[in-house]
């Protein structure tokens, strides 16, 4: 009885992590999170490689037969925005708006570095799922948030995203260079990503909104990205816990059951192209067989990732120079006000990417004049011709290799062996959502097509 005591409360006090954390740490660790999700090619958290058909698996064939939901890969996709990433910048801007001692450019900058992170990261969650907890978000006198409209809540990030642009000012400091993940402590790299970004989510909506696609791409293409030397590139340095997440998940983890799909090699087999043997590997005897989607294959005789994307450091793209090309060439054909013609800017794009996987401009030069790979001579509508090369640039890029095939809906690629539903436009809602915040999951679910995958986000027209 002596030993017992009514007051516990020190059982509360923490007394080995730290109870306070830094803005810039905030930042960084969100930024590494979101990056990660996009780059890892782990079945529970990031399917995106299967679903566009670059990669196939040998044996377990549930998440290239689009099963999301043993996994729960949906309740993974959306913890990892909105805890691990959004979470963190609210409360990193909290902090650095709190910062009496900070100088003020520098604040200015910081707050609208964390922005342009919140806009990134919300845009994902908006082309993953469609209408999604916005006003209400993050607030924790609302544990039961709504649901906001996809488009509202897309064109409420441009216009944040404007501000953000109009706020940065490059004569001034903001994070440095150890806690800027992105510009390396260079507000100017922060200019042109969010300039690329407004590019990027301007023509996202372009079939819907032409009016809103036309002006962000005019305000943001001056600034956006003009060289591979200005591509936004997050590097991984191969030591734990900064390692490329793709080494972890197949050499660190020694998994046999990545393997290429058929659609993806056979495309660039047939047209000789030189990205070939830096995508891939050949099978153990020397050959280019690409998997089939969806079915069981033998991984010895498949091709498989090549050494170069499991290499321990190999960078994460968040957007570059091909990127931007296609989207001039697009722009050009859709009448926007951009220099140069859809043919010179597709060129450049497909000469970049080339090129920055370790092709040479020369043999650029040479895919280029394969009939069916020149502009002029390629098969199809100018969609058919940008969306066809666009969607073999963005391999291991594939949320966002997601998202242009959606739009431009080439190439058009077969349901995989088995598929449990159509083609997947969208995720559906996580079931811990659906009990938790049943009532906000029912009305946004109304809204989602019964919350079907095969329901089209406000942006995909046709």
């Amino acid at each position: 009885m002596g030993a017992c005591t009514k007051d516990i409360s020190r059982f509360n006090d923490e007394t080995k992590n730290s109870s306070n954390v830094a803005a810039e740490t905030l930042f960084s660790n969100a930024v590494r999170n979101v990056v990660d999700g996009i780059t890892t090619p782990n079945v529970n958290d990031n399917v995106f490689r299967f679903t566009v058909q670059h990669w196939g698996m040998a044996t377990y064939e549930d998440e290239v037969q689009y099963d999301f939901s043993t996994r729960a890969i949906p309740e993974r996709w959306w913890a990892r925005m909105y805890r691990d990433v959004l979470a963190d910048l609210k409360e990193s801007a909290r902090l650095v708006t709190a910062d009496e001692k900070l100088d003020a450019t520098a604040k200015a900058n910081q707050l609208a570095m964390i922005d342009i992170m919140q806009v990134y990261t919300f845009q994902i969650l908006v082309n993953t799922f469609g209408d999604v907890p916005y006003t209400e978000a993050l607030d924790f006198n609302k544990p039961f948030p709504k649901y906001d409209d996809s488009k509202t809540v897309y064109l409420d990030l441009l216009t944040r995203l404007k501000a953000d642009i109009a706020g940065l000012n490059d004569s001034g400091a903001g994070f440095i260079a150890a806690q800027d993940l992105i510009g390396q402590g260079s507000v100017s790299k922060w200019v042109i990503f969010a300039n690329s970004l407004l590019v990027r989510m301007g023509m996202t909506i372009a079939d819907e909104d032409d009016a809103t696609a036309k002006s962000s791409f005019e305000a943001g293409d001056p600034k956006a990205i003009s060289s591979s030397s200005d591509d936004i590139i997050f590097k991984y340095y191969g030591g734990s816990p900064n390692t490329n997440p793709i080494w972890v998940d197949i050499v660190q983890s020694g998994r046999l059951d990545y393997v290429s799909a058929k659609p993806l090699v056979n495309l660039l087999d047939s047209f000789v192209d030189p990205r070939l043997p830096l995508f891939y590997k050949p099978n153990s005897d020397g050959q280019w067989v690409g998997g089939i989607v969806g079915s069981v294959n033998t991984f010895s005789a498949t091709a498989r990732p090549s050494d170069k994307v499991a290499a321990p450091d190999f960078p994460a793209v968040l957007a570059d120079y091909a990127e931007m090309e296609f989207y001039r060439a697009e722009a050009k054909e859709r009448g926007y006000t951009v220099a140069g013609t859809a043919e010179e800017h597709y060129n450049k794009a497909i000469t970049a990417s080339i090129v920055s996987w370790g092709g040479t401009a020369a043999s650029a030069a040479t895919y280029l004049m394969r009939p069916e790979v020149a502009y002029t001579t390629a098969t199809g509508t100018w969609k058919q011709k940008i969306g066809t090369q666009k969607w073999i640039a963005l391999y291991n890029r594939p949320f966002e290799g997601w998202t242009e095939l959606r739009r431009f809906d080439f190439p058009v690629l077969s349901l995989p062996v088995g598929a449990k539903s159509g083609f997947p436009n969208r995720l559906t809602y996580p079931g811990n959502e659906q009990q938790l915040n049943g009532t906000n999951y029912t009305d946004a679910a109304s809204r989602m097509g019964d919350d079907k995958v095969e329901f089209k986000i406000f942006w995909d027209k046709f």
